[in-house]
């Protein structure tokens, strides 16, 4: 990487590697400057710098750094300001000790070699220990390599301990092995208070790597702010947001429904992700597009000094991932997975009834590759690509047989779903402490869905309705089922985009950013409904009949066929500024986005709405008593997002120029974080979130004619807080305990209690609401008990408190009129929205047992894993309300439950083997 001096241009010397100031050392005024300047380099950049002499002339050389030739008649002005300036670098510089261990085992691994920026490198000794020599006054990350070991990463920094511990997970053969510290780059993967929660490593592996699908939002789930969903749902509330509003990144790239099985899974598996970082505070305007969570996934980067194989073999699935270098500075990265459900659905149809309806198995098939290759030592290219298929197929028919129903039902269900992106990018460092980032990429997704239920039978009325309403039967005592509804569903979204990203050091702590960014979206959509709707006639004259008021039943058809683009830009910048000793730092950013809408027959537009957002960052303690750090923070900002509801309008929907707005968030929190020795942390941060222009639609119904109305004025009142106690890198156990709190109301302005109503208003009207995903409380509680290298227990205990419950009332029945002028009898039961009540508790308990083995050399590992989840479901299952049928009015046996999962505990097994 160049550096530079002030300004000077800088050129690389041959041979040595060093680099030489371009400029004339004819005259001693510019020489002298020179010096200072080296000198002035020396203080803030290297701990050490070395002095060769040379018969005419000496040079003053800081490793890796720069070279400055100075003739033998200016040596006394070296000496001189080296009285002054080597003080200043040994107060700057600081010695630690690192220690090199196995992360599953806790042994120390002998031989590993330490090289940092100067070029100098150093042995681990037989405790896997090694020391060196830092800068004082800015952190450092330390990447470390080992054969047959995958890259690990260190953060330190300034002040406090001096002794570290880097925990390495076998994972591959490396020719060569080294650890490089080098400065900290802005963006990675880390936690940061009152902005993200990052989770990686051996906490994403042992999260995630269990269940009947492995999938990273299993980890996800367990982290602060995220509302319970259950073991099939990957599209979680955010602090009290809708499960719509999470956007999900991978490597800088937007990925429009990024899951399998209608949002039951995500496509993000272990094997392909190297770090998750879930931002759901005032995070940085580098990104937007959310206004409730944005969920930042890191692919891993395969070593162009590593050769790797991974097999994995799970309860329904198979994987494979390759890596291997590709020349002298690159590597690339293979990875596949299959599942493999027919054999389970084959033998389930033995003894399960309900299994026997399933044609089609559910499954998924993956394959994803990345690559990476260093042109320069300056600039960097990389890939990444993705594509996988998921689906599944029913054929279901049932004889419900009753002594007033008879009813033969024959549902079938097609369900197909694809997905795929490309991306690539260049990182280039022109300078040393300026950083460009250029991006560009394409994806694609469709969902087919084909639903048909055909109802063939005869009901008979019961007493009561023939007393009521004999004189309109004509003498009969039964009526005939003859109905056919299907919903045909075929979505496609395919989107381009680009961005342009850039960073520089201003010196004196302070970083500027600045981006732009464009996102084109092609939306499809076409769907062709049919079902019996039932309206309320209300109280009518003339007809004795219709003053008892009674329902019409009439077929509903609704047809969509829409084809729009969208346009959304975006430009941001920011200021990050911090102290040496870390004790206040701030990031102040603006960030613009605008979207512009077209589709056939009409285009429109919204004003440019502007993002600001400002952090505080104060430093208030640092190794004070047990306490190795306090730290609050301060944050608050604006986010938008497009909203998911206007992606399919058309032309009758009459939406004006500018008429159209971006959801809207103003988010302002607080949060500290306490950190004490023995690596144990907590933190606890309180927020508040008011919500407008949220879009909404509301779908008025009559015979022969469907209308949708789009509003932008929907609004949200969301407070709560997380806190989260964390234990990590412990020889014998860690984990975390994390809970939050979350009121969230919401409010449609014009919302419809009557009609078919879309968004989640239910029969409120124009009234706040709890929305239907609401849980006031969510507790996780992940402890990692090792009883020895080999063995590792995982458990997770979950509670939650129940979601909204409409208030109900007694099951009576009514007449229905259809079309063809017949009177049938059907069973309502009145149902009410309520502030109050609400379904039963959740307590989810998944413990899972993991072995592992390993040659002597380090080279080959294998894990073998036995998981049990939901394993209170023998004992509790949260209830929900009783189902009836709406032709008997009978109630079912079985009650419906609150719960995302399989009322049964759910076994699982992996095996992997990696060389």
């Amino acid at each position: 990487m160049h550096s530079q001096i002030r300004g000077l241009p800088l050129v690389r010397a041959q041979g040595i590697g060093a680099e030489i100031p371009q400029e004339s050392a004819s005259a001693l005024s510019e020489e002298l400057e020179r010096i200072a300047r080296f000198l002035a380099l020396c203080a803030k950049n290297a701990p050490k710098f070395r002095f060769i002499p040379r018969p005419e002339s000496a040079i003053f050389y800081i490793p890796g750094v720069t070279l400055c030739i100075v003739r033998k008649e200016h040596i006394y002005f070296i000496a001189l300001a080296g009285l002054f300036f080597i003080p200043l670098i040994s107060l700057r510089a600081r010695d630690i000790v690192i220690t090199i261990e196995d992360a599953d085992l806790g042994i120390p691994l002998e031989g590993a070699i330490l090289q940092s920026w100067d070029g100098s490198q150093y042995e681990c000794d037989e405790n896997g220990q090694t020391s060196l020599q830092i800068p004082g006054n800015r952190p450092v990350v330390i990447r470390a390599a080992y054969p047959g070991y995958e890259n690990g990463r260190l953060l330190i920094s300034p002040g406090g301990d001096t002794d570290f511990t880097l925990a390495l997970r076998l994972g591959g053969i490396m020719e060569s092995r080294e650890l490089v510290v080098e400065e900290q780059r802005p963006g990675s993967s880390e936690t940061r208070s009152g902005r993200s929660v990052a989770i990686a490593d051996r906490d994403l592996s042992r999260t995630a790597e269990i269940g009947i699908v492995e999938d990273v939002m299993a980890s996800i789930k367990l982290l602060p702010g995220v509302g319970y969903s259950g073991s099939f749902n990957a599209q979680p509330s955010i602090r009290g947001g809708y499960p719509g509003d999470l956007t999900a990144v991978l490597d800088g790239f937007y990925i429009e429904m990024p899951y399998h099985w209608v949002g039951a899974v995500s496509i993000f598996d272990p094997g392909m992700v190297e770090a998750a970082k879930l931002s759901h505070g005032v995070f940085s305007t580098r990104y937007g597009h959310t206004i409730s969570g944005l969920l930042e996934v890191s692919s891993k980067q395969p070593s162009p000094e590593t050769a790797a194989v991974t097999v994995g073999v799970s309860t329904s699935a198979a994987s494979m991932n390759l890596q291997a270098p590709l020349g002298k500075d690159g590597s690339f990265m293979l990875m596949g997975k299959v599942t493999y459900w027919d054999p389970f659905i084959w033998a389930a149809k033995k003894s399960f009834d309900e299994v026997r309806s399933i044609k089609t198995a559910p499954y998924i098939r993956s394959g994803a590759a990345s690559a990476n290759y260093r042109l320069t030592p300056d600039l960097k290219w990389t890939l990444n690509g993705f594509f996988g298929i998921d689906g599944v197929g029913v054929r279901y028919t049932d004889e419900e047989r009753e002594s007033n129903l008879r009813n033969d039902i024959d549902l079938f269900l097609d369900y197909r779903n694809s997905i795929g992106f490309l991306t690539t990018g260049f990182l280039w460092n022109p300078a040393a402490d300026t950083m460009v980032k250029a991006s560009a990429g394409t994806g694609f997704s469709r969902m087919s869905m084909n639903m048909r239920m055909a109802q063939r039978g005869s009901v008979r009325y019961s007493q009561d309705f023939i007393d009521t309403w004999g004189s309109y039967l004509g003498g009969a005592n039964s009526y005939s089922i003859d109905q056919e509804d299907y919903n045909e569903e075929d979505i496609t979204i395919t989107t381009h985009q680009g961005r342009i990203d850039v960073e520089r050091g201003l010196g004196g702590g302070f970083l500027a950013a600045f981006g732009v960014q464009e996102l084109y979206s092609l939306f499809g959509l076409r769907e062709d409904i049919r079902m019996l709707f039932e309206e309320e006639a209300g109280t009518m004259t003339g007809d004795d009949l219709l003053s008892h008021g009674y329902y019409t039943g009439y077929p509903l058809t609704y047809k969509v066929d829409v084809r729009n683009r969208a346009f959304q830009s975006s430009a941001y910048a920011l200021l990050e500024y911090e102290t040496d000793n870390r004790r206040f730092g701030a990031e102040l950013g603006l960030r613009v986005d605008h979207l512009y809408f077209l589709a056939p027959g009409f285009a429109i537009q919204n004003r440019p709405v502007p993002n600001p957002r400002l952090n505080l960052d104060f430093g208030i303690l640092r190794n004070t008593g047990g306490i190795d750090s306090l730290s609050l923070t301060l944050g608050t900002g604006l986010f938008s997002s497009l909203n998911d509801t206007t992606l399919f309008i058309d032309e009758r929907s009459g939406i004006d120029d500018y008429e159209m707005k971006l959801n809207r968030s103003w988010t302002s929190l607080a949060g500290t974080k306490l950190e004490f020795a023995g690596n144990l942390s907590l933190s606890l941060e309180g927020y508040y979130k008011y919500i407008f222009d949220r879009a909404y639609q509301s779908v008025h119904t009559n015979p022969g004619q469907t209308d949708i109305d789009f509003r932008f004025d929907g609004q949200g009142r969301v407070w709560g807080f997380d806190l989260m106690l964390q234990k990590t890198s412990s020889r014998w156990w860690d984990g975390w305990i994390s809970y939050s709190f979350v009121h969230a109301r919401y409010r449609d302005p014009h919302g419809v209690a009557s009609d078919l109503n879309v968004s989640d208003n239910e029969a409120v009207g124009d009234g706040w609401y709890y929305p239907s995903f609401h849980r006031f409380h969510t507790l996780n509680t992940v402890l990692n008990i090792k009883p020895s290298p080999s063995f590792n227990i995982m458990t997770r205990l979950g509670f939650a408190s129940g979601i909204p419950q409409k208030q109900v009332g007694a099951i009576s029945s009514y007449p229905v009129r259809l079309t063809d002028g017949s009177l049938i009898e059907k069973y309502k039961r009145p149902e009410a929205y309520s502030n109050s009540k609400r379904g039963g508790f959740l307590l989810p308990l998944d413990v899972k047992f993991s072995f592992y083995t390993f040659d002597k050399k380090g080279k080959v590992k294998s894990e073998i894993y036995f998981a049990v989840e939901n394993l209170l479901a023998l004992v509790y299952t949260p209830k929900g309300e009783v189902d009836f049928n709406g032709y008997t009015g009978k109630e079912e046996s079985d009650s419906s439950s609150d719960d995302y999962r399989l009322p049964i505990p759910l076994p699982s097994f992996g095996f992997k083997w990696s060389y």
